[in-house]
């Protein structure tokens, strides 16, 4: 009986690990009727990306690289020194509104004194790093990492507790935020708390994104389940260290909290009234359809899955990109892993 029981749970283990291993691309796609196209393969661990008023792509890996996606090729424009330890590493990236004027791009990395978000001028390579905010709390897990650039200008920065959960309280604190910053490192007028904070109680945000009227939503990480997707109010408490659902009076709580299953949001983009979400452990592209308002969910379904890890989302003129993340740690590389893909999201 002993040896059967052996038997038995050795199989459900090995089935439970073949259903994580990644389909190939292609069979995802005619699952799911999409059409996908992938732009570029055998990266390691794409995190972030971003696009030049030329339309070619700039990305980063997170061992530190910087690249240009052009005409099909791969091209290494910057090598950053960074601090890679589970989580950590070179993770957000983004391009400056006025970059045509000023060949600025900005990026977040750990370091060995904690994250930083520094600028750099691209012209043919990364050079002149200008840092802009230093000695953001850091740990193994939970450092945030994404920047988007606003529709007001701002470039606003996502930032995880770095497992110390009351500092997210701390408005003092740079942990377990979202910060808001001029292009020049400068603290906007207009900060609610008269420093970098524009709203705080955040486990580990690691998507931005702005609806057509320029409302900001947020995805986080919560513990096991409980993860959120958010409206971001400028002051706004979101609660952490208390979980969705049990966040105390006074503090704003998530149009959506995964209670039934771990999605481990990531990146979140949004295309005509979608909101488009990466799920890292969810291992899932998901697409909401909120209400007029964007205050509630009214339909919400897988659009692609079996792919593995999904980090990134980014919508750009018309395409949806995506990255895959199966080298990071806790995925199965696939081969060819990990890949940039591009599709299109009325297709599904």
């Amino acid at each position: 009986m002993e040896k059967m029981t052996i038997l038995v749970v050795t199989i459900v283990a090995i089935s439970a690990l073949w259903l994580l291993v990644p389909k190939p691309v292609e069979q995802a796609a005619v699952e799911r009727g999409l059409d996908i196209e992938v732009l570029a393969t055998n990266l390691d661990t794409p995190w972030a990306l971003d696009f030049l008023p030329d339309g070619s792509m700039v990305f980063t890996e997170r061992p530190g690289r910087v690249s240009l996606l052009e005409n099909g090729s791969v091209k290494i424009v910057g090598n950053i020194e960074v601090s890679e330890v589970s989580e950590s590493g070179l993770l957000g990236i983004a391009i400056d509104p006025e970059f045509t004027v000023n060949n600025l791009v900005y990026v977040y990395y750990t370091h060995a004194n904690g994250n930083r978000v520094s600028r750099f001028e691209l012209d043919g390579k990364l050079e002149n790093e200008f840092i802009l905010l230093d000695n953001i709390p850091s740990a193994q897990f939970h450092d945030g990492g994404r920047i988007r650039f606003g529709p007001d200008g701002k470039l606003y920065v996502t930032t995880g507790d770095a497992t110390n959960p009351s500092s997210s309280q701390d408005t003092n604190s740079l942990a377990g935020k979202i910060l808001r910053m001029n292009n020049d490192g400068t603290i906007p007028e207009d900060n609610p708390f008269g420093n970098y904070v524009y709203s705080y109680g955040h486990r580990n945000p690691q998507g931005l994104a702005w609806n057509s009227r320029g409302e900001l939503y947020s995805s986080e990480h919560g513990p096991t389940r409980n993860d959120e997707i958010n409206v971001i109010a400028k002051g706004g408490n979101y609660g952490w260290p208390d979980e969705c659902g049990e966040q105390p009076a006074g503090s704003v709580s998530p149009i959506r909290c995964y209670s039934e299953f771990t999605l481990a949001p990531s990146g979140i983009a949004f295309y005509n009234n979608g909101l488009y979400v990466a799920g890292l452990r969810g291992s899932q592209l998901r697409r909401i359809t909120l209400s007029d308002d964007g205050r509630a969910i009214i339909n919400e379904e897988v659009l692609l899955d079996g792919i593995g890890r999904i980090r990134e989302a980014i919508v750009h003129e018309g395409y949806l990109y995506i990255t895959t993340n199966n080298k990071d740690g806790r995925g199965i590389p696939a081969p060819g892993d990990d890949k940039i893909i591009r599709l299109r999201p009325d297709a599904g």
